[in-house]
Order: structure tokens, then C-alpha cells, then sequence
């Protein structure tokens, strides 16, 4: 009796057997062919690596050709061409390399363990700001949080424009994919980052294996910190009550109520004119006193008196005149007294030994 577990299991270090001409002696009957267009600005670089594209290709018999013309690239098959899938391959490498993802990256495409996802993240988000704040935050501040991504999945990330590529093992374009789709969906990817160290550190313990890892897994909780905006004019509820509002008064009204329906026609004219000069004279005198504050002198600072000079310290005149005749008789680079007579006491000793 096997155990089921083992069967389920793949034996460390495991590769498949590479597909070689003993596989497919015969080669294939029919040509196949992709092709793929590039942006103008890959053109100077592709012009550079087409030779190392063509001799990398050319080992597995497929042929290609770049149409600057029509700004295009283009892989299809032999008669010596024995492996079905090296064309597939060869339309992921020119797809990456149109998508501005190296040579020395892209050509890793042609290796058995290696495959590729190109992730379209344009359409995700609608409001363009957004969409590039997000695609900022997977890059992170000077590309770290690319970095530790790659570090965790072991593939090499590209993010350019509307499309991010991955090239690496399947297991790691999994996780690679499902991070990009979730920081598009405004979940910061440090939480993946998390939670993809943490299942790295629990596969290596073979016990752990078997088991389901979801109480280790930390557990984010969504927080709309996002506050709701208060409205300018605040619509107060006023206190119910089932009598009617007062009947709001008229032009007529208020006149009478003023005295101003009696009067003529000349005399209401003349009334409005007399406001409006009023008005205009308020509006001139404001405007006046506006431009006069700039020559409104400032207030001076009250002028503070100098303190007269404390006598209390006398200064000793004698001392000082006896230090300036002191200096006076010293000579220019001489020693001072007490090494003088040190040096002349040695002398002496010198003599006597003589």
C-alpha cells in the first residue's frame, strides 16, 4: 500500500527530461508563424540585439525577421524545426522584447522552467490618476517593492505602460499576477509581501507540508479612512409644526408699508438715484482708505539709552606699563627666562665633564 501523499508529491530537484530530435525525428508538417508589432521607440534597440534574437532562435531552428518598415517582428518555423512548442516560445520572446523587457532577461523565455505572463492593467482602472498612483505604489520608492516581489517569486518583473510582464517559474507568475491584479484594485501590495514571506518560511518545513496554512496567514482588515465631505450650506431641519407659513409680502405691501406708493414717479426716481449715490460714495470712500494704509507710517521702536560703562572694575595702569617694558626688552624669537637659565645650568654640567 502507497501513501496518497506521496503520490500527490513531486520528489525534490525533479526536472522533466529535455525534448530532444530522437523525440520527433520526422520534425513537423506544417509552418507556422507569429507576429507582433513594436513602438517606435524600441526600434534603436531592437536594430542592436536582432543578431543575438536571430542566434538564439537559429538553435532551435526557428527563423526571424524585423520589419522596421512596417515597425514589426516576425517567427516562423523550418524544416529542421523538431520541437512543437520552440515557436510558441519564440512569440513569447518577441512579445517581451517588444514590451521593453531586455535581451539578457527575454531570451530565458527558450528554457524549459521558465515561462511568461504579460499582465494588461490599463483597462482596470478608469480614472487615469488613480491608475498611476497605483502602478507607482508596485514599483514602491526607487523600485524596492518591485525588488522584494522578484526576490519572493523569483521572476523578473517589468512595468511599462499599461502592461506589466513576468518572466519566471509558473508557481511565481502566479503570485507575481495576483499581486499586480490586487494593488489595481487599491490593496497595497505590501500585504502580499507579507503574507508571500511568511509561506516561504512555512515551506520549509516538511511537517507543515500537508497541512492547511490559513492560521498563519495574517488577516487584513479593510479601513476606509476616507471621510465623507461635509457640504458648504448645512441644511438645518426646522421644528414641525401643522400651521402653514405666513403669507410673505408683496412689492405693493411693503411699499405702502413705507410710504413709497404714494409718491410720484419723478420722486421714486429720484429715491433710487439717491441710493445708488450713496452706495457709490461708500464704495469710494472704502477704496480710499484702502490705498492710504500704504502710507500710514509704521510705529517706531522707543529708542533704548546706553547703559553708561560700570566703574567698578579699576583697571590697574601700573601692572600693564610694566608688562610693555618687560616685552620691550625681550628680543624678537628669544626664550623665555626660566628655560634660559635651564640651558645655561646644562652648559655648565657639560664643562665640568670635559
Amino acid at each position: 500500500a502507497v501513501d496518497e501523499s506521496e503520490l500527490l508529491t513531486v520528489p525534490d530537484g525533479w526536472k522533466e527530461p529535455a525534448f530532444t530530435r530522437e523525440d520527433n525525428p520526422r520534425g513537423l508538417l506544417e509552418e507556422s508563424s507569429f507576429a507582433t508589432l513594436f513602438p517606435k521607440y524600441r526600434e534603436a534597440y531592437l536594430k542592436e540585439c536582432w543578431p543575438l534574437v536571430q542566434k538564439a532562435l537559429s538553435e532551435h531552428y526557428v527563423n526571424a525577421t524585423l520589419d522596421l518598415i512596417e515597425g514589426s517582428m516576425t517567427v516562423t518555423t523550418t524544416k529542421k524545426t523538431f520541437d512543437p512548442y520552440a515557436i510558441i516560445r519564440a512569440r513569447d520572446l518577441i512579445k517581451l522584447l517588444a514590451r521593453s523587457v531586455p535581451f539578457e532577461q527575454a531570451v530565458r523565455i527558450l528554457q524549459d522552467d521558465v515561462a511568461c505572463d504579460i499582465i494588461k492593467i490599463g483597462s482596470l482602472v478608469r480614472n487615469r490618476e488613480s491608475f498611476i498612483k497605483r502602478r507607482g505604489r508596485l514599483l514602491g520608492p526607487k523600485g524596492s517593492t518591485l525588488k522584494a516581489l522578484e526576490l519572493l517569486t523569483n521572476c523578473y518583473i517589468m512595468v511599462q505602460g499599461n502592461t506589466v510582464s513576468a518572466l519566471g517559474p509558473f508557481s511565481g507568475l502566479k503570485e507575481v499576477r495576483k499581486v499586480v491584479l490586487d494593488t489595481m484594485k487599491n490593496i497595497h501590495p505590501i500585504y502580499n509581501i507579507k503574507t508571500l514571506m511568511i509561506k516561504r518560511e512555512l515551506s520549509k518545513d516538511p511537517e507543515l507540508r500537508s497541512q492547511s496554512w490559513e492560521r498563519f496567514l495574517p488577516k487584513f482588515k479593510r479601513k476606509n479612512l476616507k471621510k465623507r465631505k461635509e457640504p458648504k450650506k448645512k441644511n438645518t431641519k426646522k421644528e414641525y409644526t401643522p400651521f402653514p407659513p405666513p403669507q410673505p409680502e408683496s412689492q405693493i405691501d411693503k411699499e405702502l408699508a413705507s410710504g413709497e406708493y404714494f409718491l410720484k414717479e419723478s420722486q421714486k426716481r429720484r429715491k433710487r438715484v439717491e441710493e445708488i449715490k450713496a452706495k457709490q460714495a461708500d464704495a469710494v470712500k472704502k477704496r480710499q482708505e484702502e490705498r492710504n494704509k500704504a502710507f500710514i507710517p509704521p510705529k517706531e521702536k522707543p529708542v533704548v539709552k546706553a547703559k553708561k560703562a560700570s566703574t567698578e572694575k579699576k583697571i590697574d595702569i601700573e601692572a600693564i606699563k610694566e608688562k610693555v617694558k618687560n616685552a620691550k626688552k625681550k628680543k624678537l624669537g628669544a626664550l623665555p627666562v626660566e628655560e634660559v637659565k635651564l640651558k645655561m645650568a646644562a652648559d655648565e654640567k657639560k664643562k665640568k665633564k670635559k
